[in-house]
C-alpha cells in the first residue's frame, strides 16, 4: 500500500470513531465519505500520477457523503412515518449498511395465518412506506418473504414467494415503479429464531423489505 493509501485508510478509522458518538446528526455522511475516499483512492491509484490519486479520493469521498446524506434523510423520514409501529414491534427498522436500511414487517399484522392475503388493516403502515419511497427515486427495493418450519419446505417456499409478491403490488398501486422493486422468498430456510417454540415461529414469519440507494 502507498504511503497515501496508508494515510487515507488512517483518515476513514478516525472520522469512522469520530462519528460513533451517539449525538452526531452527520454520523452515516462522515463514515460514507470516509469510505468512499479509500474506495475512491484505490480506484484512483490505477493512475501513474499523485493527481489520479487524489481526484480518485475526492470523488469517493463526495459520492459516498453523498449517498450517506441520500439514506439518512430517507431513514429519518422512515422513522418519523413508522413510529407507531415501531413501538408496538409492528415494524422494525435497521440500518444494516451505508446504502442499505432494512424493515422487517411482522406477518403476525400483515397475513393472516397460512395466507398470502394483506390484512386491510396493514394498509396504512403500508402506504407511508410507499409515501417515502417514492419520495426517494434513486432508491431500489427488494421484497423478501420469510416462513417458520411447519408444512413442507415447497409449500413454505411458494408462500413467502407470494407474500414478497403480495406487498409488491401494494407498493405498486401506491405509485411505486415497478422497474424499482425485486421480490424473492426463502421459505424457511432463513430463521431468526428456533421453530421449536411459538415465539420463535413468530420471528421467521416475516417479509423484509431492504431499500438500497442507487446512486
Amino acid at each position: 500500500m502507498t504511503s497515501m493509501l496508508k494515510k487515507l485508510a488512517l483518515l476513514t478509522t478516525a472520522v469512522a470513531l469520530t462519528a460513533c458518538a451517539a449525538d452526531d446528526p452527520n454520523q452515516r455522511a462522515k463514515i460514507g465519505a470516509a469510505v468512499g475516499a479509500v474506495a475512491g483512492a484505490v480506484i484512483g491509484n490505477q493512475a501513474k500520477s499523485d493527481r489520479g490519486k487524489v481526484v480518485g479520493a475526492v470523488a469517493g469521498a463526495a459520492a459516498g457523503a453523498a449517498i450517506g446524506n441520500y439514506m439518512d434523510k430517507q431513514q429519518r423520514e422512515l422513522e418519523a412515518q413508522l413510529a407507531a409501529e415501531q413501538q408496538a414491534h409492528q415494524i422494525e427498522l435497521e440500518r444494516v449498511r451505508e446504502d442499505t436500511i432494512k424493515l422487517n414487517l411482522s406477518s403476525e399484522v400483515s397475513f393472516d395465518y397460512d395466507s398470502a392475503a394483506l390484512k386491510p388493516s396493514f394498509y396504512p403502515s403500508l402506504e407511508k412506506i410507499a409515501t417515502v419511497i417514492r419520495e426517494h427515486e434513486q432508491t431500489a427495493v427488494e421484497i423478501v418473504g420469510h416462513t417458520d418450519s411447519r408444512g413442507s419446505e415447497a409449500y413454505n417456499q411458494r408462500l413467502s414467494e407470494k407474500r414478497a409478491e403480495a406487498v409488491a403490488q401494494y407498493l405498486i398501486q401506491q405509485g411505486v415503479s415497478p422497474s424499482r422493486i425485486t421480490t424473492s422468498g426463502r421459505g424457511e430456510s432463513e430463521p431468526r429464531g428456533t421453530n421449536s417454540t411459538e415465539a420463535g415461529r413468530q420471528l421467521n414469519r416475516r417479509v423484509e423489505i431492504f431499500l438500497r440507494s442507487t446512486q
